[in-house]
Parts: C-alpha cells; structure tokens; sequence
C-alpha cells in the first residue's frame, strides 16, 4: 500500500473509531427514555412488545462498526477501538459525577433536581453497560473471526450476523440483570424488555448486513484487498 493509500486508511479508520466512542458513549446517556412502536400494540410479560430505550438506536452502530474493523482492520485494530470506548465511557461518567455536584445557579435553565432526574442513575447505568459491553463487543469480535477463519474469508453475512446475534444477546441480558439489581429496573419488566430488546437487535443486525457489504465493498476496491486479506499497519 503506498502512503496516499494509507493515509486514507488512516482517516477512515479515526472517523469509524470516533463514532463508534460517540455511539456509545450517547447510548448511555440517554438510555432512560423509553418508547415502543405503536403499530405494534401487543405486550409480552407485562411490556408493550417493541417497548425498548432510546439508547438501543445508537449503540446497534457499534457492532456495525467493530464488524467493518474487523473484516478490513483486523482484530488487534477492532480490540483498539474498544478499549478506547470503555475508557472515553469511564471519562463522561466521571464529568457526569462532578457535574452533579456543583450547584446549578437560579437562573439556569437546567436546575438540579432536573438534572439528576435525567442523570442520576447514569452512573449505575454506565457501570452497567461497560460490563456488559466488554462481554459482548469481545465476544462480538472472536465470534466473527472464528467464522472468518473458519469460512476462509467467504460468507460474509454469516460471520457478520452470528457474531452480532451472540453478542447482542449477552449484552441485553447482562446489562438488564445489572440494572434491575442496581434497582433502576423492576423486576417484573425483565422478561418483557429482555425479549423485545433482543428481538429489536436482531431485525437492526439483519437490516445493517447490507450496509457491511457495502463498506467491504469500497474497502476492497479502493484498496484492492483480496479475500481474507486486511489492511496492515
């Protein structure tokens, strides 16, 4: 690869990398707010089907990313960005932490009480979704190059949505069995968010294969990769 090539490699690589942190770190935030898809008015254990938090629409995005990574970046560079996620995580849990504690002014249009309504709980919540998302996006990244291997190269939707499928269904149930335990989550929703999360993912993994194709298109083209092959450093 000459360096023009590789610059550009470079480039796309931070920009996949920065919205992967920016996904991530979003879906923790807002991860309170609640809402279901009203053409599907029908409940499951207590929980209108469909009836997920805001923060499953970014975080989906993560997984897209890391499987893009893996396919053209390899699995050191996909682990990279990982790492980094749980770290830029752990750095907005820290701000949410010290913005709590300073007092809002009277005339902010945020007041305290507000403020700890909509961030109170992100703490927990980010403790939460850090151990879940170390399973799943470790997981999620050895599941698909098991595959990758194993399929030398081919079936790409394979490996893309088994490796999905695995690691979102860990994350959902790890991160709902650490909510509810911390209290943010009662109990009797459990079963019902469980199902309608995992089922939510797996139509959201089913409906981005299309899009992986896409990018392992371009990246192979542009960079005239043969099967198998990944960028190096």
């Amino acid at each position: 690869m000459n360096q023009k090539d590789k610059q550009l490699a470079d480039r796309i690589y931070l920009i996949l990398a920065a919205l992967f942190i920016a996904s991530l770190v979003t879906s923790n935030l807002i991860f309170q707010k609640f809402f279901y898809w009203y053409p599907f008015n029908m409940e499951v254990y207590g929980v209108k089907f469909f009836e997920v938090s805001v923060g499953l629409l970014p975080y989906p995005l993560t997984f897209l990313i890391t499987d893009i990574l893996s396919e053209i970046y390899g699995k050191r560079k996909a682990n990279e960005v990982v790492i980094a996620g749980i770290f830029a995580s752990f750095f907005s849990l820290l701000i949410i932490y010290v913005s709590k504690e300073v007092p809002a002014t009277p005339w902010s249009q945020v007041n305290d009480k507000t403020f700890i309504n909509v961030f109170g709980a992100a703490p927990l919540a980010v403790l939460a979704s850090m151990m879940a998302y170390l399973f799943a996006q470790f997981i999620d990244i050895r599941v698909y190059h098991f595959w990758k291997d194993f399929t030398k190269g081919k079936h790409l939707w394979l490996r893309n949505n088994f490796s999905t499928f695995s690691s979102q269904f860990i994350d959902t149930a790890t991160v709902l069995i650490l909510l509810c335990s911390f209290g943010i989550i009662n109990w009797d929703k459990f079963w019902g968010l469980i199902i309608s999360g995992v089922i939510f993912k797996f139509i959201i993994a089913l409906l981005d294969t299309p899009f992986l194709y896409l990018a392992v298109y371009y990246f192979k083209k542009r960079f005239s990769l043969k099967i198998n092959e990944e960028i190096l450093d």
